[in-house]
């Protein structure tokens, strides 16, 4: 498989495909609640009848999950971003926004998922190695180990209120998950069933219900970085480490690790401070990097660990490590100049826009997206999903929390 690699014809082709998996990424990070794994199972579905080598397919879903993992801060940044009040409950994203530090945000996400790329290549093998040696200890105590997980993020919250916050917040998301994650909808596309609402549901409404009466954005500085290439460097490397371990072990998100390497490389928490920064190049870091060496999870162990992974494991493809590897190089590439460079566009866009509107419009396609993805029960689902999402906002506490929806199921299903 590597001497199809170098082969001119077949390299074309695979540029082909990671080009095309480039742009559904773009697409897909751009558009709040519209996520990779989406495209990724509307790809595994028409797999069947592509011609040429399933591999190409699996390229081409590659390249979207990698190149959404650094497209999808700036969404998260430039929109819903809520009026000043309400700086304290918002995200570390939304916080440098505010204070006018969005392409700043912007620059240090893509940078932290460059690094991410860059070190997680050469740190697969002794990664892969060690955690390959602890896999079946932890396997054989995965409650536990959730358990703790999620023990130490609510304890994260630090002050007893906001602890019951995050406990409420953890409890109502992982009861969505045992009701929901089952269900096997009739739906007009299978393309990742309960999932989408779900995910759209918990993490975009809430921003967009949110941004219905924000005040739209402030004007923008320049994008120099006001943090230190040392923290900027320890934070990716450290993102980079547990983002590996979040490849292996199931139900543990980015942000969920990312919450564990601020704790290894400190920050003030206050407005626009080194925390908020450090907490963007960290999940930034971990999301890529998660996404990188859950290929390499399914290489060595054969279990799937992310959606695009899932929906890639389905097509059959060969696991041709070199041209996925390759793949992964170039998508990172390609989404750190996106982000670079579009990033700016894509926030003077919509400074530009009426954010009720643009809120209603997204809202609206997102309902439309969970019917098509999971038919009338997914609308059901993403309203629910709505409202479980306000929780953490209203009462304070991290989004975090709400990956309880996946956490809740496995450590009941572990016990």
């Amino acid at each position: 498989m590597f001497d199809l690699a170098v082969d001119p014809a077949t390299t074309i082709r695979v540029c082909s495909w990671a080009s095309a998996g480039i742009v559904l990424g773009t697409v897909s990070g751009a558009v709040p609640g519209l996520h990779a794994n989406n495209f990724a199972f509307v790809l595994a579905g028409i797999a069947p009848a592509v011609p040429g080598p399933p591999v190409l397919v699996g390229v081409a879903m590659l390249a979207a999950g990698v190149v959404h993992t650094f497209v999808n801060a700036v969404p998260a940044m430039a929109i819903g971003v809520p009026d000043g009040e309400m700086a304290m409950t918002t995200l570390p994203g939304h916080r440098l926004v505010l204070a006018g530090r969005g392409h700043e945000a912007m620059v240090l996400s893509a940078i932290g998922s460059l690094l991410a790329v860059v070190v997680a290549v050469p740190l697969a093998v002794p990664i892969t190695w060690l955690v390959v040696r602890l896999y079946p200890v932890v396997i054989d105590h995965l409650a536990l180990v959730l358990g703790a997980v999620v023990l130490a993020l609510v304890v994260s919250e630090r002050t007893p209120v906001h602890m019951l916050g995050g406990a409420v917040t953890f409890c109502l998301a992982a009861g969505l998950g045992l009701v929901t994650l089952d269900i096997d909808p009739a739906a007009p596309l299978d393309a990742g069933g309960v999932l989408a609402p779900i995910f759209a549901g918990l993490f975009g409404a809430p921003v967009l219900l949110d941004a219905v009466h924000a005040g739209g954005l402030p004007p923008q500085d320049d994008a120099r970085l006001r943090v230190s290439r040392r923290t900027v460097a320890s934070t990716a490397l450290a993102g980079t480490i547990a983002g590996a371990i979040v490849g292996f072990l199931p139900g543990i998100s980015a942000a969920i690790a990312a919450v564990a390497v601020l704790v290894v490389v400190p920050g003030d928490e206050g407005l626009g401070s080194a925390g908020d920064r450090s907490y963007i190049v960290a999940t930034s870091g971990v999301d890529t990097a998660n996404t990188v060496f859950a290929l390499v999870a399914l290489l060595v162990i054969g279990s799937p660990r992310t959606g695009v992974m899932v929906a890639f494991d389905g097509t059959d493809a060969p696991l041709a490590f070199p041209i996925l590897l390759a793949t992964v190089v170039l998508a990172g590439i390609a989404g750190f100049v996106i982000v670079l460079f579009g990033g700016r566009y894509y926030v003077d866009v919509i400074s530009r826009a009426n954010y009720s509107v643009l809120s209603i419009a997204i809202l609206t396609l997102l309902v439309g997206l969970a019917a098509l993805f999971a038919g009338p029960m997914g609308v059901g689902i993403f309203a629910v999903a709505s409202l479980i999402g306000l929780v953490p906002v209203r009462l304070c506490v991290r989004r975090v929390h709400l990956m309880g929806v996946l956490l809740g199921p496995l450590v009941v299903g572990s016990v």
